[in-house]
């Protein structure tokens, strides 16, 4: 069988496969952050076309906190009853579930009085200069991924992703551009971390021994930012508080960044092998033949198949269907597919 589609373990839970959907925005919350029909429908039919694991898109912790006034959020109860629905859809289809917890900081669009980040840096010319933090407000922060985490867990999630990438708040603190404080949050890979140490214990706390991990992004494409060596730093600071580490890069600055089919591949590889943690491999990942060399070289544990998954929610089943793996055409269809013999 093909390495794609073995099981895999995050602590107690049981993946039936390697393949992830990753968080991708859809834009289709409204303002009060509800999931709606179309994100019970949207999860639930990746699930059902054979996803091992499908990763919830980015879910703001506080109202300005959200990426745009039509991304999910998970501040209140009434969110969290309308992701259950979605949580419901996608284990009834057979695969597990987590959701993306963040936090927008500078990058947030949302018509709120303020947005924040680390230091008062705007995004770029076009954007909003945002507030820079208080202690006593970085603190709610942490406060805030541990209450949604909390309404995570009564949503019936598997796993929690913490975003710490793409230039959002955590990821703002890390990088020493967007990052000019002089106090115990700024100045030192120490510092700079202690953000994200202190969001992962709080969320740790809250959930227990279930699955956590982290989403960041291991390059800034920018001298003077995090670049893999920094970003090895980083993790090992915190190995001891996640389970796997997903890795993407850039998002911090509008610059342009090339990318190319498996791009991201390198960066996923090496944290692997220099923190011992597995991780999950992502970027422009399109065919079987990708996924399974990255497998079996052992340069990640799971590959994240994103706009493959957009054009075609049942890409595992076909994928499995051409590679002779038994199990995976949904029975209401089965008649559309050939069976193997």
């Amino acid at each position: 069988m093909m390495k794609l589609f073995e099981p895999f373990n995050i602590r107690e839970l049981t993946l039936k496969n390697r393949i992830v959907m990753p968080p991708m925005c859809m834009y289709q919350a409204g303002g009060d952050g509800l999931a709606t029909p179309f994100h019970v429908l949207h999860y639930g039919t990746r699930a059902q076309g054979g996803a091992g694991l499908v990763i919830v898109e980015s879910t703001g912790v506080l109202p300005e906190g959200r990426i745009s006034d039509h991304d999910l959020g998970l501040w209140n109860d009434t969110q969290a009853d309308a992701l259950r629905e979605v949580a419901d859809a996608v284990h009834q289809n057979g695969a597990k579930i987590a959701v993306q917890l963040g936090h927008a900081g500078r990058k947030s669009t949302c018509a709120v009085p303020e947005i924040v980040a680390p230091s008062a840096l705007a995004f770029n010319e076009k954007s909003r200069t945002p507030a820079e933090l208080t202690v006593e407000q970085i603190h709610g922060v942490a406060d805030a991924f541990a209450a949604a985490t909390k309404r995570a867990a009564d949503a019936g999630f598997d796993a929690v992703e913490v975003h710490a990438a793409h230039g959002y708040l955590l990821h703002e603190f890390l990088s020493p551009l967007t990052n000019r404080r002089e106090d115990a949050y700024g100045g030192t890979d120490e510092n700079r971390v202690r953000l994200l140490r202190e969001v992962l214990a709080a969320v740790r706390e809250v959930w227990g021994g279930r699955p956590l991990w982290m989403r960041v992004s291991a390059f800034d494409y920018a001298d003077g930012g995090i670049d893999g060596n920094l970003m090895v730093i980083y993790v090992n600071a915190v190995r001891d508080l996640v389970d796997l580490v997903h890795v993407s890069t850039g998002g911090l600055l509008p610059v342009p960044v090339r990318d190319y089919p498996g791009y991201q591949v390198p960066f996923a590889e090496r944290i692997r092998a220099a923190s011992g943690l597995p991780t999950i491999a992502v970027g422009k990942i399109t065919t079987a033949d990708m996924a399974e060399e990255i497998l079996q070289n052992g340069r990640a544990d799971l590959v994240a198949i994103g706009r493959e998954l957009l054009r075609n929610p049942y890409w595992p089943v076909y994928t499995a269907q051409t590679h002779g793996v038994e199990g995976y055409v949904p029975e209401p269809y089965a008649r559309a597919f050939p069976r193997h013999t």
